[in-house]
């Protein structure tokens, strides 16, 4: 990394700016008793009224009630397609990564340099096939089980890389992804696994009965299907606990969580085992955990990518995305998932989908907004490490814009109202009849979400409507809007066991401070890795466009990744031997 960049001096953020209005939240971490006996006060009819003002008080819901709006509510963030900027295809844009460089500074090995191992007779599909099972059996071993992969079938990882092999033999391999190893979250159809969505409840009737959309694209291509990785209960939290398979571990530090709710996704690819995993994002459930874990993840534009398939969870704001070791990676992902989808409606208003000016790396022109209140908002190494990718982002030609993004407050508790609500509709019955079958942490949240009523659901999606107009106004004055990815590092397990809950809501809001507004205006955003701390932990930089300019996020992404320093990790697996 070049050393001779000057760094903007760190400061501490200023929270009585005009607009800005975010706060960090004093309240304590719950261990496991404490946990317990806050659910059980919050889940009893004969406490709740003398909680309720507690919860719309802590919630900061007094706020959002208390809102004037003059904005109809939107229910779903759907954008109109506009005009897009190149006529191109997913086939075009396929073409175009197919002819990837090498990347420099990556230390995994991406799904490229599967290609060209394959292409050039350095391993075949079936000796990759072997390494990967060794690999997933290693990684859930020993005293700190990385518990990333939490189902793969050995027979079937086999019988897809025997295939894959025999298309290489007779010359007619499917696509770029032919005998990639690839990873999915557990809250998408995948045959022949079941899919759990991170519960002991759900997926104990079986396989599912098909792929979803993005899984069947992916296999179209090639890709070897490595098995289901390991997510945050529901999704309802971004750490990556889950007592029912296992705290996700970090492989930079195994000591402390991935991030959630694609927790075993990022794991997955962070530590070695896959160049590639679907992941899904709520409210920062690819960015979070890619971030933390040091590797890219994109959350799409909403309706961008087919939902088909998906765990049925929080309608509104919910997006399937990739995390890849390099953004390559992810644009490859992107080009073969996204597009339109009769089985999903909210795909059908899209513009075609392309990459234009990909490998430009020359970013004349391209306006970064910065609102400094918000951007220092957020621990010393990622601050600093943010400002280090604005200096080489200016260095390729960039300029530099302060902005304002007013009412950031009444955007993130209209949010939680929004997913929260639509989250305990989504497993209502299954909440009523056995609540004792989720892990505390996730019964706290669903019963701080009975508190909301349809009048705050309602009300929150107006403040949607006013926030898209918002960002559309200040998409108008710049490009993107940079940030740390998270504001805070990769928080220490703390839970004494596997077995154990801990919950925060301090650290909830601090993981999802710059996440949520791409979720609740239905923006794409990339986060993509920034630096380390001192202690050797992950930070990352989140770019945020406006809907439908994915192919700008990832041009500037890579651009900007080629001068960020990449770490192998402490715990990672050399698939690719020997090249």
């Amino acid at each position: 990394m070049d050393g001779t960049l000057s760094v903007t001096v760190f400061k501490q953020p200023d929270l009585t700016f005009m607009t800005y209005d975010l706060k960090s939240l004093k309240l304590p971490r719950l261990g496991n008793r404490a946990l317990n006996s806050a659910v059980t006060l919050l889940e009893s009819p004969y406490t709740r009224r003398l909680l309720e003002p507690l919860i719309v008080r802590e919630t900061g819901l007094e706020r959002l009630r208390k809102l004037e709006l003059s904005e109809p509510p939107c229910f779903a963030p759907i954008a109109a397609p506009g005009r897009a900027p190149a006529p191109a295809s997913a086939a075009a844009s396929l073409k175009v990564l197919e002819q990837l460089p090498e990347a420099d500074n990556n230390p995994q090995a991406s799904i490229a340099d599967f290609a060209r191992a394959y292409r050039q007779g350095l391993m075949t599909p079936t000796e990759v096939a072997e390494q990967v099972i060794e690999a997933i059996a290693a990684s859930n071993a020993g005293a700190q089980p990385l518990h990333a992969v939490i189902a793969s079938m050995d027979q079937d990882i086999r019988r897809q890389a025997q295939e894959s092999q025999a298309r290489f033999e007779s010359g007619k391999p499917l696509g770029l992804l032919d005998g990639v190893p690839v990873a999915v979250k557990d809250e998408l159809d995948c045959i022949p696994y079941t899919t759990t969505a991170g519960t002991a409840i759900y997926g104990q009737d079986g396989s599912a009965e098909a792929d979803a959309t993005v899984v069947s694209r992916l296999r179209a291509q090639g890709a070897i299907v490595i098995g289901k990785t390991n997510m945050h209960e529901i999704g309802i939290g971004v750490t990556g606990s889950n007592i029912h398979y296992g705290h996700a571990r970090n492989p930079h530090q195994p000591g402390h969580y991935t991030g959630g709710s694609s927790s075993g996704s990022a794991a997955a690819v962070a530590a070695g085992i896959c160049p590639l995993a679907l992941a899904a994002d709520g409210g920062g459930s690819v960015r979070i955990p890619a971030a933390l874990c040091g590797v890219p993840g994109l959350k799409p534009t909403y309706g961008r990518v087919s939902e088909h398939g998906a765990f049925p969870l929080c309608w509104s704001v919910a997006h399937i995305g990739p995390i890849g070791t390099c953004v390559d990676d992810v644009a490859i992902a992107y080009s073969i998932m996204a597009g339109l989808d009769p089985l999903d409606p909210n795909t059908l208003q899209q513009p075609p989908l392309h990459l234009s000016d990909y490998l430009n790396a020359k970013l004349d022109g391209v306006r970064i907004g910065i609102y400094n209140p918000w951007f220092s908002h957020a621990s010393r190494p990622l601050v600093q490490n943010a400002q280090l990718a604005i200096e080489h982002l200016k260095q390729m030609g960039a300029e530099v814009v302060d902005i304002e993004v007013p009412e950031l407050e009444c955007q993130r508790i209209a949010h939680a109202v929004t997913i929260s609500s639509e989250m305990l509709t989504a497993v209502l019955k299954e909440y009523r009849e056995q609540a004792s079958s989720f892990a505390a942490d996730t019964r706290m949240a669903l019963a701080i979400a009975n508190y909301f009523n349809n009048v705050d659901y309602l009300k929150s999606q107006r403040m949607r409507q006013r926030a898209i107009n918002l960002y559309k106004e200040i998409f108008q004055s710049v490009d993107i809007i940079l940030t740390p990815s998270t504001g805070i590092l990769a928080p220490r397990i703390r839970a004494r066991d596997d077995e154990s809950c801990e919950a925060s809501m301090a650290t909830l809001t601090d993981l999802m401070r710059f996440c949520f507004p791409a979720n609740l205006a239905g923006l794409p955003a990339l986060t993509l890795p920034s630096g380390y701390s001192d202690e050797d932990l992950p930070t990352g930089v989140q770019l945020m466009a406006a809907h439908w300019q994915e192919h700008l996020l990832l041009r500037v992404g890579r651009a900007l990744e080629n001068h960020m320093e990449r770490r192998q990790p402490r715990v990672h697996y050399r698939i690719l031997k020997g090249t």
